[in-house]
């Protein structure tokens, strides 16, 4: 049964994150707020737990999972980025963009895509999800909170504990999210391409 946690969205409780924090390092799957939807996160390294996120979000390999990063120099050791993708990532972020971008050698092979070895990458603008990777020291594995035949995410975090309270471990009550996921934008190609509009403005990137 999942442990519930009332974090405040603005002012998150020091206690709440470091004992959030535990249950990620004991390998747990958690239910966050982002700036944009609600999320599953977790440890990077956790084979068990992207195997979880697989079932709950019924997905295979070829999904893109995200990492979920402090900043622009925590990204860069996790992916390929040139001068003019860093100009671009750096005007948009923190906000609420998935980054499709090349991996490198310090991921397991199995969070990259199969064939492209890509992965997804970004900076949230959220106090919650700052304060648990501050905490952390290190990025989360995460994947936005749509379930088998949902559209959207899940916003109401109430709802979120009744559909999957055995299924995770705890679930982070930051208030209501918006509905709409990331704003999606590949850049492992070398020309940017908006994969998803979500909820991260195309004007921040100049791809209006």
């Amino acid at each position: 049964m999942a442990q519930f946690f009332s974090i405040h969205p603005d002012h998150p409780q020091g206690r709440l994150i470091r004992q959030a924090v535990e249950i990620i390092r004991d390998g747990g799957l958690v239910a966050i707020p982002t700036d944009s939807a609600y999320a599953l996160g977790g440890q990077v390294g956790n084979a068990d737990l992207l195997e979880r996120i697989r079932r709950i979000r019924a997905v295979d390999e070829r999904h893109h999972f995200t990492l979920l990063c402090r900043d622009l120099s925590e990204l860069g050791t996790y992916a390929r980025v040139d001068n003019a993708q860093y100009r671009l990532l750096k005007a948009a972020t923190p906000g609420a963009y998935t980054f499709i971008l090349l991996g490198t050698r310090e991921l397991p092979r199995r969070l990259l895509h199969p064939k492209r070895k890509t992965i997804g990458l970004r900076i949230p603008d959220h106090a919650i999800t700052a304060a648990l990777l501050a905490e952390l020291g290190e990025p989360m594995l995460s994947s936005t909170l749509i379930l088998p035949g949902d559209e959207l995410p899940l916003t109401d975090p109430q709802e979120i504990r009744d559909r999957l309270e055995r299924a995770v471990d705890l679930v982070i009550d930051g208030g209501p999210c918006g509905a709409l996921a990331t704003t999606v934008v590949d850049l492992s190609g070398g020309t940017p391409e908006v994969v998803r509009h979500g909820c991260g403005p195309l004007a921040a990137l100049g791809l209006e």
